[in-house]
């Protein structure tokens, strides 16, 4: 079998891939014109990869496809009616990257909180001349409340770790309610607006698709209160960031903890690189060794049962099995 796989196959994955399998590996390429990224797309019988964008005109110049396995949770670089309209398996990775995500989310909170990256550059640069005061002070992270937007899998251990953790109040907003999360952690379902009014920190954390897309913008933030921290750990796009950069600057929000950008990698002018009271990171939340390579290894399972003609364990569009 042709295999093409994209920008992120950890090393021992594609390796086992190779041993049996016609594999070419692409890395940073313009996946329009690439010479040698087409011809190898027009043989591929699999896709196993990170953020390729997967559309008709892509798939015009794959023939042979019957596989796309994402070495991610979330799929919105997939045009799932275009796939399923071609009968090609589209398969994710759910699960693994749970508690490494929320992990990153607590530690963006907890970064925002105690300004530790300003304040960790304050003494490598030899600006801790005295003791400090006021003007470098935190706030606070235990029995304050968090509010989390999109109780999945992530929401919930984000919810276990304030509760347990950190004896916070939790308020989530969610399609459906969640009676497990309201037991085990005494979380308060509210309405969008309920939870921004009342949340110490609002915690972003739903996939992309048309009804999330700039779910959170001006009128969102305006009603934040003027202390809270937004934290972002979903997508860019999920949120209006010239809004977010005005609530900032605004004096509407206090600071923010961002996983995700509108344009990644951002724009080095972007206004949130200059802010003390942003903490930015390159987008890492499922970024350890550990679960990176159990990402990868989870999606080659995938990817070769589609290829064995076998249902993949995380088919997407399960109707092109039926």
């Amino acid at each position: 079998m042709k295999i093409l796989a994209y920008q992120r196959v950890e090393k021992p994955v594609l390796d086992d891939l190779q041993k049996n399998h016609d594999v070419q590996f692409f890395k940073n390429v313009d996946t329009n014109s690439d010479q040698a990224f087409l011809a190898f797309l027009q043989q591929a019988d699999g896709i196993i990869g990170l953020d390729l964008k997967i559309d008709r005109q892509l798939l015009d110049r794959a023939p042979n496809l019957k596989i796309v396995s994402n070495v991610s949770v979330g799929y919105n670089n997939l045009d799932l009616e275009a796939l399923t309209n071609r009968k090609i398996m589209a398969t994710n990775t759910p699960s693994i990257l749970t508690d490494t995500v929320a992990d990153m989310v607590f530690g963006l909170i907890l970064s925002t909180a105690r300004r530790l990256p300003e304040l960790n550059q304050l003494v490598k640069s030899g600006n801790w001349v005295e003791s400090l005061d006021s003007r470098h002070y935190g706030t606070d992270v235990h029995h304050k409340t968090v509010g989390i937007i999109g109780m999945g899998r992530i929401g919930f251990a984000i919810a276990q770790r304030a509760h347990h953790g950190f004896d916070m109040n939790i308020l989530y907003h969610s399609r459906t309610r969640k009676p497990e999360a309201e037991e085990k952690f005494q979380a308060t379902y509210a309405s969008l607006d309920q939870l921004l009014q009342r949340s110490d920190f609002v915690c972003l954390i739903t996939p992309l698709t048309k009804e999330t897309k700039h779910l959170i913008g001006q009128r969102e933030f305006n009603l934040m209160k003027k202390t809270a921290i937004f934290i972002n750990g979903s997508r860019g796009k999920t949120i209006v960031e010239q809004d977010l950069i005005q609530a900032l600057k605004n004096g509407n929000i206090a600071g923010a903890g961002l996983d995700v950008f509108e344009q990644e990698p951002v724009d080095p002018k972007n206004d949130l690189l200059k802010m003390d009271n942003v903490v930015t990171l390159p987008h890492i939340g499922s970024s350890t060794h550990e679960t990176e390579l159990k990402m990868s290894a989870l999606a080659a399972e995938n990817l070769l049962a589609g290829l064995r003609g076998q249902k993949p364990p995380n088919l997407i569009n399960d109707t092109v099995w039926k």
